[in-house]
């Protein structure tokens, strides 16, 4: 024995190498699987490598500042900043192709909008509330967002416990609310922050133990928690629109089977359709139900495509004084959901054409002052943010923009439960990296900037509140050959006017979400800034 290992340490290393590669490459002959390796033994390997690292290397060396979707590098930088309360300027003038189609030019009046006075919120001068109320005149308990920026649809389990608890006390200190997701109510969003309880088809949190919507248990969890403000019923996501799922059981813990009401360790069923009603009279009747047990504004949430069933809806809202309180219209271009790529690049219309669509149908049946509008499809940047509002939008949802103001880097493996930031992932040494105190901060800052910078913009065109803009304040390069047009020639509508009569006014009004105490804001932003260790 002694001389059979005296035998092989006088082996040099490099024959070792030979060796082992002599295997790799007689395994890579004799395996039927991959043609590249049976045809390139052992340099097939390196390519399936460079091919699995392909997305970091454009990411990081091949791609331009413009070039990357669905966020390119500038936007992400923009984001980064504002999270961080850095410089987020940029010199030298821009690099976009302002001539490029869809290019959006915000009009600047000669003379900008005087703040002084009786426009300066002395409390804090970047408070921007929603114009109007959801729920007004309608409901028990009104509500009108204390910011018009809040956090779109993203459940627990999609997202990580770390994540969700940031973006929730993030939202406390910037005045938001947090829509849950359709993941149910879980612990992580009851920090302080405005809550949007939101279900789809699966009635997670909602349900009885067959599975069916739940009025017991919707009262129940209202009453439980006052944070709630509002109620969503999903009836389509961006990302895929009339698609069910399927939730695995190996992914239901003990902890997520008690916040969805499902059983542990047992795949659950969400199908393409709701079971609790049939058709748009049955829809209205279960939005007027849910409002009348809970007391709260009650909305829907749709991506759009065919309009029959919108027409139909607004029709039948404005004969009968009823229906939804507010509206999300979300983009088809997808968003933190995993979905195949033929839903995610072919199904639903993009924001922009779907929103006005559907604004188009409202206006005609006198809708458009009840209804407090959502957009929610990559509008989390101040110039994406006037067009919406000149098209009509009262309020904006975000999430990817979200998810990287507390550390995503657009890995694009949310579905894969691999996130290095560990945003979107349970795994527990992932999470760990998420630092509580100083993301909160930096969801804070983030919406902190974009008001800010919106309002800049907002003062720039002349007017004291973005609802103010109107579709004729926006020019958008088509690429024809009228060259640009305002939104109102390339949609063919006008917004109907919101009531405003000041940030001031807005500020005082008895159904204003957010715990709106300046004093305890700046006191949580200076402790747990001085906690922040964690760097993107």
């Amino acid at each position: 024995m002694e001389e059979l290992l005296q035998f092989l340490g006088d082996i040099p290393w490099w024959a070792w190498v030979l060796l082992l590669l002599f295997l790799v490459a007689l395994y890579d002959v004799l395996q039927k699987k991959h043609t590249i390796l049976h045809n390139f033994p052992i340099v097939g390997h390196i390519r399936y490598m460079l091919e699995s690292i392909g997305p970091e290397l454009r990411q990081y060396i091949v791609a331009n500042n413009r070039e990357e979707l669905p966020f390119n590098r500038i936007e992400r930088g923009w984001i980064y900043a504002s999270a961080k309360n850095e410089n987020n300027y940029e010199g030298f003038g821009t690099d976009r192709d302002i001539y490029e189609p869809n290019y959006i030019f915000v009009k600047n009046a000669m003379m900008p909008f005087k703040v002084a006075g009786k426009h300066v919120n002395k409390k804090d001068p970047y408070f921007l509330a929603c114009a109007k109320v959801m729920g007004e005149g309608r409901r028990k308990r009104p509500f009108r967002p204390a910011s018009v920026i809040n956090v779109s649809a993203m459940s627990f389990g999609s997202l990580s416990a770390r994540a969700v608890e940031s973006l929730n006390i993030g939202c406390k200190l910037s005045h938001a609310y947090h829509n849950t997701g359709e993941g149910g109510l879980s612990p992580y969003h009851k920090k302080g922050g405005d809550v949007v309880f939101h279900f789809g088809t699966g009635y997670f949190g909602v349900r009885d133990s067959k599975g069916n919507f739940s009025m017991e248990r919707m009262v129940q969890l209202v009453n439980d928690n006052p944070q709630v403000r509002a109620i969503e019923v999903k009836l389509s996501q961006g990302a895929k629109p009339g698609k069910g799922g399927v939730l695995p059981g190996s992914k239901i813990s003990a902890e997520i089977a008690e916040i969805r009401n499902v059983v542990e360790g047992k795949d659950v069923l969400s199908p393409p359709t709701h079971s609790a009603f049939d058709g748009v009279d049955g829809l209205i009747d279960f939005v007027e139900n849910i409002a009348e047990a809970t007391g709260l504004p009650v909305g829907i949430k749709a991506a759009v495509g065919k309009l029959e069933n919108w027409e139909e809806l607004a029709s039948k809202m404005e004969a009968t004084g009823k229906g939804p309180d507010f509206i999300t219209i979300d983009g088809g271009e997808g968003g933190t959901g995993a979905a195949p790529p033929s839903f995610a690049d072919h199904v639903a219309l993009p924001w922009i054409y779907g929103f006005s669509a559907v604004y188009q149908i409202f206006k005609k049946h006198n809708l458009c002052e009840r209804t407090v509008f959502v957009g929610s499809g990559k509008l989390g940047f101040p110039a994406k943010a006037v067009m919406a509002f000149a098209m009509g939008v009262d309020c904006i949802n975000v999430a990817r923009e979200a998810m990287m103001a507390i550390g995503c880097i657009q890995a694009q493996i949310c579905h894969t439960n691999r996130c290095p930031s560990g945003v979107a992932t349970q795994d527990k040494w992932k999470q760990r990296g998420i630092n509580v105190d100083a993301k909160s901060i930096r969801t804070s800052f983030y919406f902190k900037n974009f008001r800010k910078e919106l309002l800049e913009m907002t003062h720039a065109a002349g007017y004291e509140h973005p609802a103010q803009f109107t579709m004729d304040d926006v020019d958008m390069a088509t690429g024809d050959k009228d060259l640009i047009n305002s939104l109102a020639d390339i949609y063919y509508y006008h917004k109907v006017d919101v009531p405003f009569t000041g940030i001031k006014n807005i500020a005082n009004c008895p159904y204003l979400g957010g715990s709106y105490n300046i004093k305890t804001e700046k006191k949580a932003v200076k402790k747990a800034m001085k906690k922040e260790e964690v760097r993107y």
